[in-house]
């Protein structure tokens, strides 16, 4: 059995949480992770905190003893089985709580207004579920710094003077982009449409984190989006946008360090090398973006680690100021059209390379002596496999297959 944590309870608290895992199947439970428990006040002996993660199976509800645990700080039941479970109002009554998450439950239906009492939260997890409708609640979370609520049916408007669902407009308002705490917000994988309102102004944002990818916005989001100045990571993956992306909308984002812009359909000229784009940039998604041309515009990111351009229909070279790139470590350059020779430079910093399913032709390049993992199938090397291979120390994944190599494997 699970054990009381870091001090003893209370006789009536060890009780309630007794009484909570009699009202579920615990058969699934991990005993071995040893996360999961309940810790008590040092002083008062109450429960202030509850992690039962991928452990219940059974329906959740509303005279649970879990809603008599009214000191809770901490509650997480993430990962569980609550078949057909609504997401019920008492949780609103734990007023207490500053983290919760709810994430992996199976819950259905819509967010209570009752979780507007949680005043105290700072984090807030109820990803993959099957929530629907809009969020009520959220103004009033004034101390909440984490929202995720990706992977549901979220639609239609987040309208702070309209409480009530509206599957038409489908706009998120700016009280929620500007909520005074919120750094972290998660929004990818619903049904949400149309585009934001423009916040006040763009400090008033503390926004660091937003995704929104596996959505159907238009291209009008970009505009507030820009205004979002303290943005760090950047997720607008799977927007499903008519037209296509012009990334000048990035150019006042001058802190962003992490963009994933894979599966949208990006404007030519956008790759230029006279784009605007944040030099703070080291993490770049541009699978599937129907890229036809080498980016000119990677030049100027000296920051760049890691890139992805999978999935597109590149031709030609890969130039060899890409393999100068200073921080360069991680490449993905796999399933597009490139030809001629790979050139990479032996003194590159990449240390991850994936070559696969392209054109290439010619010897097999002598790779980063950084190299650990080289993946280059699916092409028309050909000649003896290199020596050199053999010197690097690093190397811990080499695949080399369908290709055109002749004489033997050195040994």
């Amino acid at each position: 059995d699970l054990v009381p944590g870091l001090v003893a309870c209370r006789t009536r608290q060890s009780q309630a949480f007794k009484l909570l895992k009699n009202e579920f199947d615990t058969r699934g439970c991990n005993h071995s992770y040893n996360s999961n428990g309940v810790w008590c006040d040092n002083s008062t002996g109450a429960v202030t905190k509850l992690q039962l993660r991928s452990c219940l199976s059974g329906t959740l509800k509303p005279n649970s003893s879990l809603f008599t645990l009214h000191q809770l700080r901490y509650l997480d039941l993430s990962g569980n089985n609550f078949t057909s479970s609504p997401l019920l109002s008492d949780f609103g009554n734990l007023k207490k709580l500053e983290v919760l998450s709810l994430s992996s439950n199976g819950f259905i239906g819509e967010v209570p207004s009752s979780f507007s009492n949680l005043s105290q939260l700072s984090y807030l997890g109820l990803s993959h579920n099957e929530l629907t409708g809009s969020f009520p609640f959220l103004r009033t979370l004034s101390m909440l710094s984490y929202l995720d609520l990706s992977n549901n049916h979220f639609s239609g408007t987040l309208n702070p003077n309209k409480l009530a669902y509206n599957h038409f407009t489908g706009t998120i308002p700016s009280s929620l982009l500007t909520m005074p705490s919120l750094e972290y917000l998660d929004l990818r994988g619903n049904n949400l449409a149309g585009s934001f309102e423009v916040p006040n102004s763009s400090n008033s944002s503390r926004l660091q984190v937003m995704f929104l990818g596996d959505n159907h916005f238009e291209g009008k989001i970009l505009e507030p989006i820009s205004k979002l100045t303290n943005l760090i990571r950047l997720d607008l993956s799977s927007l499903n946008t008519s037209s296509p992306i012009d990334l000048t909308f990035l150019s006042s984002l001058k802190s962003l360090f992490s963009l994933d812009l894979s599966n949208n359909n990006i404007s030519p000229a956008s790759f230029t090398s006279d784009a605007s784009i944040p030099l703070s940039i080291g993490f770049m998604l541009l699978s599937r973006c129907n890229i036809t041309e080498f980016p000119n515009i990677l030049k100027t990111l000296q920051d760049l680690q890691h890139i992805d351009l999978s999935n597109n229909g590149i031709k030609g070279k890969v130039p060899a100021w890409f393999w100068e790139l200073p921080r360069l470590s991680s490449v993905d350059l796999s399933n597009n059209s490139f030809n001629g020779s790979a050139e990479v430079l032996i003194n590159s910093s990449v240390q991850i390379l994936i070559l696969a399913t392209n054109s290439f032709k010619g010897a097999l390049p002598d790779l980063p002596l950084s190299i650990v993992s080289f993946s280059a199938w699916g092409n028309g090397f050909k000649g003896n496999i290199p020596l050199s291979l053999c010197s690097r120390n690093s190397l811990m994944v080499l695949d080399l297959s369908d290709n055109k190599f002749t004489g033997s494997v050195p040994s």
